[in-house]
């Protein structure tokens, strides 16, 4: 089916700002069609004058449809339905006497022109499936008053509202709850749904002949705060906008929509929702986000008290080889420490790899400094990863990393380059420096070391991925990873 930009573009000479300000009218016009009982169609004028077409439709969910089949992009050739024409060439609201006839289905049939200042874009057929039709309520009453209020702005240019749209307004719905005001601001009529709203929030008289500002300030006290004064103004009803009101008891979710007439402000069209559950929700989700990080934080302080300790120990200890021992049991505790530092900052349990590497190298080049100047690069992204494989992929770097630094420059100058490659499903990982290389006679598998043992282990046991070496005794050391990512 084609969007209206496509009908548009192809069958008529309306201007990139008709086609925003059109936009606008679609945006909201689910509330018209609810409002009316009626589907709606947007005849678009033909740029040569052959009639019209059809840019949009919107069916009803508050009564049945007059459309059971989707008329987006259809034409009617002029002369085929009079109202259209009627509307488009006089401006003006055009009513049918009898109703139409769609597959044994009386139909009911306006046209209300589109207009955009001094321009008319287009013509809102209205179409009422009779079938529907009996004798109305006053909730139904008040439905059909403001959509005839909102019917006439459309014509007159007053509406869609201008302005930037918030995300509240495409979430609520005429049958979230509904109070008409008049222009003094006192409540004509309340949905029930909108009456139990504002009991939650603690209202508990009749809320029709109210002054709906006055009465909502009563239940939630403004404070002196700016966003408070935007509340009042939209429960006024003069400002097109939403806000959230609350208490110690409820949120109540609101959208004033005005209505005016030959100009003149009549009233106003209020929405309301009660989101006292996913506010508390939210509030807990946050809370728990919150609590996430802070357990982070304390165990990267943990493991940053262990690391000083073995610092510590180390330097008090004569015997060569536990010193080294110590300080290389110091530096994996590290590693761990950088992975839940940046998680301490995320609200998600997911690591952004290339700040971990990239502090790893740092940490490498800090402790070999003053022994051997050794460069270190990363090339290529390793995205996104849950803390589960960033853990010991941290670990692993820091390992061959620090192995080259030992065993790969001779105490002399170095470089070293962590290269990632990622797809959907897999990562690859390539460790190379361009040190002395691997003895002739090394093999992984059999290596007495414990830094490779805790490589293959993490690599193939913890991660599920495999590892291969590969170099000889005079062109640097490489090592492949790859990972498995679903």
């Amino acid at each position: 089916m084609p969007s209206l930009d496509d009908v548009a573009r192809e069958h008529t000479a309306l201007k990139s700002a008709d086609l925003l300000w059109l936009h606008r009218l679609l945006a909201d016009w689910q509330i018209v069609a609810d409002l009316s009982f009626a589907d709606l169609l947007l005849w678009l004028p033909d740029r040569g004058g052959d009639g019209f077409w059809v840019g949009a439709q919107m069916r009803p969910t508050t009564g049945p449809t007059a459309y059971t089949d989707d008329l987006v992009g259809d034409h009617v050739p002029a002369g085929r339905r009079p109202l259209l024409d009627a509307s488009w060439a006089q401006s003006r609201i055009v009513r049918e006497g009898d109703p139409e006839w769609r597959d044994d289905v009386p139909v009911r049939v306006e046209a209300i022109p589109v207009r955009r200042g001094e321009r008319l874009l287009g013509v809102v057929g209205r179409s009422t499936n009779l079938l529907g039709i009996r004798t109305p309520s006053r909730l139904e009453l008040s439905y059909l008053q403001s959509a005839a209020d909102l019917t006439r702005m459309i014509a007159d240019g007053h509406f869609p509202y201008s302005g930037e749209r918030s995300d509240l307004e495409d979430a609520l719905r005429v049958g979230d709850g509904f109070v008409r005001t008049d222009a003094d601001g006192a409540v004509q009529y309340a949905s029930p749904n909108a009456e139990s709203a504002l009991r939650r929030l603690g209202l508990a008289t009749d809320l029709v002949g109210l002054h709906l500002a006055t009465t909502v300030r009563t239940l939630a006290p403004p404070s002196s705060e700016p966003v408070d004064e935007a509340v009042s103004a939209v429960l006024s009803g003069r400002l097109p906008s939403t806000a959230e009101i609350e208490n110690d008891a409820a949120s109540l979710a609101v959208r004033a929509m005005p209505l005016m007439s030959e100009g003149r402000w009549v009233g106003a069209l209020l929405l309301l929702r009660d989101v006292t559950e996913l506010r508390s929700r939210e509030r807990e989700l946050v809370s728990k986000e919150a609590t996430i990080r802070e357990i982070h934080h304390r165990v990267k302080n943990n493991l940053q008290t262990v690391a000083a300790l073995l610092r510590m120990q180390a330097r008090r200890i004569e015997v060569p080889e536990a010193r080294v021992a110590l300080q290389e049991a110091t530096r994996r505790v590290g590693s761990i420490a950088v992975v839940h530092e940046i998680l301490s900052q995320s609200a998600e349990e997911s690591v952004e790899v290339d700040a971990v590497v990239d502090r790893l190298r740092r940490m490498v080049v800090d402790v070999t400094a003053a022994e051997s100047p050794v460069t270190t690069e990363r090339r290529g992204s390793f995205g996104t990863l849950g803390a589960e494989v960033a853990t010991p992929l941290a670990m692993v770097l820091t390992e061959l990393m620090q192995n080259a630094v030992e065993h790969g420059f001779g105490g002399g100058p170095g470089h070293i380059c962590v290269t990632a490659t990622r797809t959907a499903d897999r990562l690859g990982v390539r460790v190379y420096d361009d040190g002395v290389g691997l003895p002739s006679d090394f093999e992984p598998a059999t290596s007495d070391r414990l830094g490779i043992a805790i490589v293959r282990a993490l690599v193939e046991s913890e991660l599920g991925g495999s590892l291969d070496f590969s170099g000889d005794d005079q062109v640097g050391t490489t090592v492949q990873i790859r990972l498995p990512l679903s």
